[in-house]
């Protein structure tokens, strides 16, 4: 299911609404199709990268000495390539889908240090659906994947702005999962922006000793201002439905975007919605039918969909893989009375 067809089937969005609200905060597209002219460049970009593996494919299939291993090494590296550039066709279609949505304008949001806070021990305004309180801690179970978030007592500046460092490690059973360190700052007026993260993921491998995680990629990583990249907006200070906006922005690397499904949600207020979601999960967190849903995006992988879930005072406590129907629950948090009775799932 591609990004252009989800945005339609899941999200009855006037849109209208949705063109109007970007993370940039901008009021107006630009006549000019800037963000058009940028989808472009990166379909030159993916299809040129393809050419370039499909070469340095056939290089390493000439130096295979059989003659049927190099053959089958040839045919893989010809249906990679065709996979690849099919690839770059939908990743265009759903970027050109995303500038539908956020308009044409370009993406060049306000960074102001003067607009945000220095002290996060001292918050202006803290956003009650992303609490970035120093020494909060978030734990989640998935499958056979849990995971834990905490905000540590650490910052870094990154163009002049101060970001709150957290702490999110994902752990699988026999080993490996993904240590990330996010990067955070809030804005005055409450908006959480996404500064960066430093991902890197894991893997153990029989045979061992000992059984040590290897380091395997840290795809996903940026940091704003390095190679090109800039702040997304992670939260809305007060989010309304159909607002669209660009949670990170790193060109090929890392592109998600998010719409507003629902700032009223409670459990048996919208049947697609409720799909996947615990309902004792739900009520507890929800009764007063003031959740917040999201649906995730990125045109890197369009495939893929994800459904978010945010709880006033609490932040995240649910992520449904639409696609699969997989989940991630809140089973435990450190600074809510509520997070006493949650349970695993």
């Amino acid at each position: 299911m591609a990004i252009r067809s989800t945005i339609h089937s899941i999200c009855a969005i006037p849109l209208a609404a949705a063109l109007l609200i970007a993370a940039t905060g901008a009021t107006a597209i630009a006549a000019e199709r800037f963000c058009t002219a940028t989808a472009s460049y990166q379909l030159s970009a993916c299809r040129n990268e393809i050419r370039d593996d499909f070469y340095e494919a056939k290089a390493i299939c000439t130096n295979l000495s059989g003659d049927a291993m190099r053959k089958q090494c040839l045919d893989d590296a010809a249906a990679e390539r065709r996979e690849g550039t099919q690839h770059c066709r939908d990743q265009n279609a759903a970027r050109l889908e995303l500038c539908g949505l956020l308009g044409e304008a370009r993406y060049d949001p306000d960074f102001a240090p003067a607009n945000f806070d220095s002290d996060l021990h001292d918050q202006t305004q803290p956003n009650p659906y992303f609490p970035l309180a120093i020494g909060n801690v978030w734990e989640y179970q998935g499958g056979d994947e849990s995971n834990r978030i905490e905000v540590l007592d650490e910052t870094k500046l990154i163009e002049g702005v101060t970001c709150v460092v957290s702490h999110d490690l994902v752990s699988v059973p026999g080993g490996g999962g993904e240590d990330t360190v996010d990067w955070y700052a809030l804005r005055k007026d409450g908006t959480v922006v996404y500064c960066g993260e430093d991902v890197r993921d894991f893997e153990v491998f029989a045979g061992d000793v000992p059984m040590t995680p290897e380091l395997v990629a840290i795809d996903g990583s940026f940091k704003v201002g390095r190679d090109g990249a800039k702040p997304g907006t992670i939260f809305l200070p007060n989010p309304v439905r159909g607002a669209a906006y660009r949670q990170e922005w790193s060109a090929g690397n890392a592109e998600d975007a998010a719409i507003v499904l629902s700032n009223t949600y409670g459990y048996g207020s919208d049947p697609e919605l409720d799909r996947f979601v615990p309902r004792a999960l739900a009520e507890l967190l929800c009764a007063a039918n003031d959740c917040v849903v999201t649906a995730e995006i990125t045109p890197i992988e369009p495939d893929l969909l994800d459904r978010k879930y945010y709880a006033r005072g609490i932040g995240t406590f649910l992520e449904v893989d639409v696609e699969e129907g997989a989940i991630n629950q809140l089973v435990a948090c450190n600074f809510d009375a509520r997070c006493a009775l949650l349970q695993a799932p």
